[in-house]
């Protein structure tokens, strides 16, 4: 586990008010496809120097119910409390996985529960999250899924097909590693909008004015992914009589076909990274790691009828890129500071070196790489975090320095491109 476990009773002062700076930078499309690439945005991660309560597991730690009031408003809240600050702010987990923050100023009482009410059945999860959604959302429930949707059916049963493939693989490849890794206690929650337009009301209260840039996200304070159809997208439509959707087989049929599985892929990642144990959410996990993690796992395959059939394959678009624009000195930065992947000039090389640096560690450094996870895996909420505690991490699970291991990250890129078609 990592050094950086908080010791018990190490809690931070105040939980910020809000989780601001939309927190991951967002990659502009390549010039050869219409639809951006987009890429995650982790709304509200930018990371605090805060350490959480660690006296006792999440999973045992108090079930409360907290009456506020901010506002005017009264709210009565039961939740599991993740954190709590020593000023007596909260952060609770709400039965529908939501995170709320809740300020000393607007507590007015607090009682310890014996336990939490049962958890919702997806269906009732799936009428809470559609009784959020504009009329005319519908249920699609899997084993790990609730997907609300107001696309068509056929669509919203091929995402959830995607999804159930990727959280199969996804972790029976990191049990096989060796990590602690378990299926979701509860359904992930998948939201799919018909057009874009639709999308783009409900995700500029994540985004803001970045939302015109990115077609899916992983939301770390709702737990939730949102995206819409992207059948609709002009460059799939093209060509369709009288411009109507195609159906998914059609669509995994057309070249552009492959960013639109990457982003639901990508996301869908995330998602079940932080919440099999891989990532904790709100944890100060870097960049990098969670990013390579989610470009590891996305690269499509259109000739499988999901359109994605397995972990590691030799993403091109990454490879190319990190090539093109990768320069020596780059990677302790990477290592040590989010600060590229904020900055959309330079998010998109930040996500190439990302899956580089990744795909290079497991390639070469596997059982290494896999320790380190579970180091990170091991980070709680609001945990302290510098750059320092981090080169200092990296070190120590690889016994080099990031500048020590980039000529051997560069040359084992070339060979690669010179192999890969």
């Amino acid at each position: 586990m990592s050094a950086n476990v908080p010791a018990a009773n190490d809690e931070p002062d105040r939980l910020p008010r809000r989780l601001h700076g939309l927190p991951r930078g967002v990659e502009r499309g390549p010039a050869v496809s219409v639809m951006p690439r987009r890429r995650l945005l982790l709304a509200g991660a930018t990371w605090c120097a805060m350490r959480a309560v660690a006296e006792e597991p999440v999973e045992a730690r108090s079930a409360l119910r907290v009456t506020t009031r901010a506002g005017g408003v009264t709210r009565v809240l039961d939740g599991r409390m993740i954190v709590e600050a020593a000023d007596g702010g909260l952060l609770l987990e709400l039965a529908d996985q939501r995170y709320e923050i809740l300020q000393p100023d607007e507590i007015v009482s607090r009682e310890r529960l014996g336990s939490l009410p049962l958890a919702p059945t997806p269906k009732d999860l799936g009428q809470r999250i559609q009784a959020e959604l504009p009329p005319g959302f519908e249920t699609h429930v899997t084993r790990h899924y609730v997907v609300c949707f107001d696309t068509s059916r056929d669509y919203a049963r091929w995402a959830a097909s995607l999804f159930e493939r990727l959280a199969e693989a996804f972790l029976n490849y990191w049990s096989r590693a060796g990590l602690e890794v378990a299926a979701p206690r509860e359904p992930l929650i998948v939201v799919i909008f018909a057009e874009r337009e639709g999308y783009e009301r409900y995700a500029a209260r994540d985004l803001g004015a970045a939302v015109d840039r990115v077609v899916g996200y992983y939301n770390l304070m709702s737990n939730r992914v949102a995206t819409y159809d992207l059948t609709g997208s002009e460059s799939l439509r093209s060509g369709s009589a009288g411009g109507a959707r195609r159906g998914p087989a059609e669509i995994l049929a057309l070249p552009d076909a492959a960013p639109l599985v990457s982003t639901l892929v990508h996301e869908a990642t995330h998602q079940m990274a932080f919440n099999c144990g891989l990532h904790a959410r709100l944890a100060p996990v870097p960049v990098w790691v969670s990013e390579g993690v989610a470009t590891f796992f996305e690269t499509p395959d259109l000739r499988s009828r999901s359109g994605w059939r397995g972990i590691g394959t030799v993403n091109r678009h990454r490879l190319e890129r990190f090539r093109r624009t990768y320069r020596p000195g780059e990677l302790e930065a990477l290592v040590g500071t989010d600060d590229r992947f904020r900055d959309p000039a330079t998010a998109p090389d930040a996500y190439a070196a990302a899956w580089a640096l990744t795909w290079f560690l497991i390639s070469t450094k596997h059982d290494p790489f896999v320790r380190y996870l579970g180091a990170m895996a091991g980070k709680t909420p609001f945990a302290a975090d510098t750059p320092a505690q981090r080169l200092e991490d990296f070190a120590a699970a690889f016994a080099a320095a990031p500048a020590d291991l980039e000529p051997a990250l560069e040359r084992h890129m070339a060979r690669l491109e010179t192999r890969t078609p």
